[in-house]
């Protein structure tokens, strides 16, 4: 079964390519007119079909998966936007939030996962406070939408342990400090240049499910 909802996860994501590109574009250029490039689709879909697929892989036939694999399809748009032009809509965080809240709530009344729930209240409060607090102390180096992004982190990935948020957190530090060299390697950035931090804090969190899979 996990198989069969992995390949059906990816060809979906493959046929919301176009949508979500479409999406991205919009949303970056704040056009409702904009159009996205071939180039863009292509990329786009195969990331959406990434995205999707890893949700039955991580979590198996069960109500949280609908929250990875919307959080997946969220996570492309907003890394789309990010790049392009440093932000993070909340049009995109805050409903994936509220559908990732949704489907754990769903989870822990259909399977009784009711402690992993409370968990992931609580880290993504967790999350959101310290992105609140980074934020005050470097303003030019957290943007709310970076603070909003970890609060949904943090519910997603608390709702798996708190060692799986650290985890992916740490990962995604990583992550935007090897962008950021690289980009610096090839001359496309100043050691001052602002780098977008939402891809590699998404990237980051995908590190960390793999890890922790199979998800409780």
């Amino acid at each position: 079964m996990t198989a069969v909802l992995t390949v059906a996860a990816a060809v979906l994501g493959l046929l919301l390519g176009p949508w979500l590109a479409t999406i991205t574009v919009r949303l970056a250029e704040r056009d409702r007119a904009a159009r996205p490039s071939s180039r863009r689709v292509v990329v786009t879909a195969v990331a959406g079909a990434a995205a999707l697929a890893a949700a039955p892989a991580l979590a198996g036939p069960r109500p949280a998966t609908v929250a990875l694999a919307w959080f997946g399809a969220a996570a492309v748009v907003l890394a789309g936007v990010d790049v392009a032009r440093h932000r993070l809509p909340d049009r995109v965080v805050l409903p994936a939030a509220a559908v990732v809240a949704l489907a754990l709530s769903v989870d822990a009344a259909v399977l009784g996962t009711w402690p992993a729930l409370g968990r992931a209240v609580a880290a993504a409060a967790v999350a959101w406070g310290l992105g609140t607090v980074a934020r005050l102390v470097q303003p030019g180096g957290f943007g709310g939408g970076d603070v909003k992004l970890l609060g949904l982190l943090g519910l997603l990935l608390g709702w798996v342990g708190w060692s799986v948020l650290a985890a992916g957190v740490l990962a995604g530090f990583v992550l935007g400090a090897l962008g950021a060299l690289l980009l610096v390697a090839l001359g496309r950035a100043g050691w001052r240049t602002a780098v977008a931090f939402g891809p590699p804090l998404l990237g980051g969190a995908y590190v960390a499910l793999a890890l922790a899979a199979p998800l409780p």
